[in-house]
């Protein structure tokens, strides 16, 4: 594959975590943005809180956090570790284990709940996952709530060749496969484990924002400086090609997607246009019109 210059996505920074908090009482969170204020080099993605890895003891009552709305965007819950049960408004539950993906259009407006998973809270272990909103274009913001569970079994794993290692391929496609996940807007979401000394080039499509986040390993992009553990590195829209060169042994989030190229308007869980809008999302939530968990 050529590696013309004219088509090698430059390197826009390499980020550390920008916060560290807990999120309720079950996920200890490294946010990468919005805390590293990379709202336009990442569009369409709005935040990615990295969860763990931490062990939690054994406990008859799940950790996590309870009843809270969204309204505007995706949520994407991606499981390395432990197990995660939802319920939510619209009268969807599920469980998601290693390898499972959630992804929760929360649109028009629902409630919803994220707790360790009973049975995982009783034997207790190592919890490890990734959150990751997806802004909703203007036109789909008001749209109805959806809500995908997609198996680890159903997300296709490719090989790279010489033993680079897998690519899961969640959204998008690589290669010919598709990933299981039904997106509003072009949106490439690949889980990668690279052994140590591969290199792997990748194309994307032209325009598209694209980074990459390091949960583990260390690993070079388009032949900038190394980046470890729990570090993103953001390229600038313009070329299409990526090379991945990994030093160790790593496991890696690649997110690209089409910008939407619209206002952003935040307010805690709700993520609009304009403030109106947020003023009018609060109203909604208060009133009862996005629903409650029984």
């Amino acid at each position: 594959m050529a590696t013309d210059a004219t088509t090698t996505k430059e390197i826009a920074g390499i980020y550390h975590p920008g916060s560290t908090h807990m999120v309720g009482d079950g996920f200890p969170v490294r946010n990468l943005f919005p805390s590293n204020d990379l709202d336009r080099a990442v569009d369409p993605f709005l935040m990615l809180d990295y969860a763990g890895p931490r062990y939690f003891a054994s406990t008859d009552h799940p950790r996590g956090v309870g009843e809270h709305p969204h309204r505007g965007f995706e949520t994407v819950t991606i499981m390395y570790e432990g197990a995660v049960a939802h319920r939510d408004s619209a009268g969807n539950a599920g469980v998601i284990g290693p390898g499972d993906v959630q992804w929760m259009t929360a649109a028009s407006g629902v409630v919803h709940e994220e707790m360790h998973e009973a049975q995982w809270a009783k034997q207790g272990g190592t919890f490890r996952a990734i959150q990751l909103w997806v802004n909703l274009p203007q036109a789909h913001k008001m749209s109805s709530p959806r809500y995908q569970t997609l198996l680890n079994a159903d997300i296709p794993a490719v090989a790279l060749g010489h033993g680079a290692g897998t690519l899961r391929v969640i959204a998008g496609t690589f290669q010919g496969h598709q990933g299981p996940a039904r997106t509003v807007t072009p949106v490439e979401l690949y889980d990668l484990q690279l052994s140590a000394g591969a290199r792997v080039e990748l194309m994307l499509p032209e325009g598209h924002s694209a980074s990459v986040f390091v949960l583990e390993g260390r690993i070079s992009v388009n032949g900038a400086a190394a980046a470890g553990e729990a570090d993103l590195v953001v390229t600038k829209r313009q070329g299409s090609l990526l090379v991945l060169e990994a030093s160790q042994d790593s496991r890696l989030l690649l997110m690209s997607g089409q910008p939407l190229e619209e206002p952003i308007a935040r307010y805690g869980p709700f993520v609009m246009n304009t403030k109106a809008e947020l003023v009018q999302a609060v109203e909604d939530y208060q009133a009862g019109r996005m629903g409650h968990l029984s």
